[in-house]
């Protein structure tokens, strides 16, 4: 009952919100089925990509070399381990911005079900003008790292999931056209993930974005196990838990999980290996990213491992079909150079993003 009010209210309060907007009309980009409709054969028939793609070749001839079992490169089926950022590598990383932090913007400036602190609002209001005006600061971040987790505090794990899935399902993305927030994967790296299931790789997600916001994005379109998606955590409560140590108290029958209030684990840069060391406990072969924020990951898959490896970094470069940035994009070019990182381009590599009628406003 609480969850359906809250949704009611969420979804009573959506108006135009300065730097996006509700749309409830039809989209013209790829639909969430018929992105987890994309399937990618063994062989790698890929449809989104251009034949002449270096990236698309360099992968292809990877896998094919680590999975013949008479290869001196052959990787046995366990150890096929891929990893994957989510923001500007498999999804649209500026709608205008991070999902979580327009999440929670949403959270505060839609949701009359929710009674922000005058502290909140000036906080968020700081944040809408600095994404617009694209000055986010690192301090912002920081800031946005703590806030997040309270502004969802006491919602119960279902009553989350249904508050995201509301929201990526009728918020447009702000810059492009016809694009829902939870449309908004790259076709191209959607096949990437299915090719290399087909090949028996096990694909793990490892995101700064909230871990269980991830979760809701993620299900239904690409074939990734709920427990192989890392990400930011925050911690838990039960409605009965009080002051009382978690590690001494009994959760009674009658007793509810809720969402607490604090940060608890910042799923990003060298935390990126910190996690997969905890979570995964065997070293990458395949990484992908979009950022200096991946490098560590990078770094950390190609330094001194014991199988072929290889880290493949994604270029903002289109700006006709996303909302990409050349300068941004040079400089990771000039970073994989240094490193010996693959680099994709998003103008060059592939024939479509999100689908042939998205483009930017």
């Amino acid at each position: 009952m609480r969850a359906k009010k809250l949704l009611t209210a969420a979804l009573a309060g959506m108006m135009t919100l300065g730097i996006m907007s509700v749309d409830m009309s039809s989209t013209q980009a790829a639909t969430r089925a018929e992105l987890a409709a994309i399937s990618v054969s063994k062989k790698g028939n890929f449809k989104y990509w251009e034949k002449t793609s270096p990236a698309r070749e360099q992968l292809i001839s990877y896998v094919k070399d680590v999975t013949n079992k008479a290869s001196k490169n052959y990787i046995p089926v366990e150890d096929r381990i891929a990893v994957f950022d989510v923001d500007g590598t498999l999804m649209c990383e500026t709608a205008p911005w991070y999902f979580d932090w327009m999440l929670s913007i949403y959270r505060v400036t839609n949701d009359s079900s929710y009674r922000a602190t005058p502290f909140e609002k000036a906080t968020i209001a700081e944040w809408r003008d600095a994404i617009a005006e694209h000055k986010v600061t690192d301090e912002m971040d920081d800031e946005k790292s703590h806030l997040f987790p309270k502004l969802f505090q006491g919602m119960t794990p279902d009553e989350y999931r249904l508050y995201v899935k509301r929201y990526m399902n009728t918020v447009q993305v702000k810059g492009l056209s016809n694009l829902k927030t939870g449309e908004a994967f790259y076709m191209p790296m959607v096949e990437v993930v299915s090719y290399l299931n087909a090949n028996n790789f096990t694909v793990y997600i490892v995101s700064g974005c909230e871990r269980e916001a991830l979760r809701v994005l993620v299900d239904g379109i690409m074939d990734i196990e709920p427990n192989h998606i890392i990400g930011t955590d925050h911690s838990w409560q039960t409605a009965d838990l009080g002051n009382a140590r978690s590690d001494m108290f009994f959760y009674k029958p009658y007793d509810q999980l809720q969402r607490g209030g604090e940060l608890r684990d910042l799923d990003v840069q060298t935390n990126k290996i910190f996690a997969i060391q905890r979570e995964i406990g065997k070293k990458p072969v395949l990484a992908f990213g979009n950022s200096m924020g991946d490098a560590s990951m990078f770094n950390f898959t190609l330094q001194d491992n014991k199988y072929k490896s290889a880290a493949f970094v994604l270029m903002c470069d289109d700006v006709e079909r996303e909302l990409g940035n050349p300068s941004k994009a040079e400089k990771i070019k000039a970073s994989a150079e240094q490193y010996g990182w693959h680099t994709v381009s998003m103008r060059n590599d592939w024939t479509t993003i999100y689908g042939d009628k998205v483009h930017r406003e």
